[in-house]
C-alpha cells in the first residue's frame, strides 16, 4: 500500500498555506488506526519503511508535531506527491506551492534547508520532477539521523509498540482454538 497526499492539497482553489491533514491510502481511503502485525517492527527497521506505511506517517507526524519539526515531514511527502505530477500546470503550480509554504524566506512552514534561495521565481515557470531532490534529500537526512531515531525512543512509537505486542495473540492459542474444536465436533 503506498501513501499518497490528496491532489485537492494543491488544487487552485487553495489559500495561501497548504493543509496537509488529509494523507490518504493510494486507495482514496482515509488511513486508519489498524495496521499490519508488527508495523512498528518494520518502522523501527528504516525511516524508508516507516515513510511508506501511512499509519507510520501519521504516528512520525503527530511525534514531529510535538518536537515542532513536522514541516519535515510534510515537505518530504510535498515533494514526493510533486515527483509523481505529470500535468505541466499543475507541477507549476505544486512548484510555487512547496516554495512558497516551506522555502520562501515568508513561508508559513518554512524547511531549514541550505540551497533553497537558489530557487527563485524563473525556475517554477519550467519546473521538472527531480527540482527539489537535493533538497528533499537533506530533509530525509536530518529527519533519518535525528528527529527518526528520537521518534523510536518516544512514548509515542514505545506506547504504539507494546499496544501491537499485546494485541496479538499468543501464535498456538488459535492453533489450539482449533483443536479443540476438531475434538468436539468430531
Amino acid at each position: 500500500m503506498q501513501m499518497v497526499l490528496n491532489d485537492s492539497l494543491f488544487g487552485p482553489h487553495m489559500q495561501s498555506e497548504l493543509c496537509f491533514a488529509d494523507i490518504h491510502d493510494s486507495d482514496g481511503s482515509s488511513s486508519s488506526s489498524h495496521q499490519n502485525p508488527k508495523s512498528t517492527a518494520k518502522w523501527a527497521a528504516s525511516l524508508e519503511n516507516l515513510l511508506e506505511d501511512p499509519e507510520g506517517v501519521k504516528r512520525f507526524r503527530e511525534f514531529l508535531k510535538k518536537e515542532f519539526s513536522e514541516e519535515n515531514v510534510l515537505f518530504w511527502l510535498a515533494c514526493e506527491d510533486f515527483k509523481k505530477t505529470q500535468d505541466k500546470k499543475q507541477m507549476q503550480e505544486k512548484a510555487k506551492e512547496i516554495y512558497m509554504t516551506f522555502l520562501s524566506s515568508k513561508a508559513s512552514s518554512q524547511v531549514n534547508v541550505e540551497g533553497q534561495s537558489r530557487l527563485n521565481e524563473k525556475m517554477l515557470e519550467e519546473p521538472h520532477p527531480l527540482m527539489f531532490q537535493k533538497l528533499q534529500d537533506q530533509i530525509f537526512n536530518l529527519m533519518k539521523y535525528d528527529s527518526y531515531s528520537r521518534f523510536l525512543k518516544s512514548d509515542l512509537f514505545l506506547k504504539h509498540k507494546q499496544t501491537e505486542e499485546e494485541g496479538e495473540d499468543p501464535p498456538d492459542t488459535q492453533t489450539a482454538a482449533k483443536r479443540a474444536s476438531r475434538i468436539y465436533n468430531t
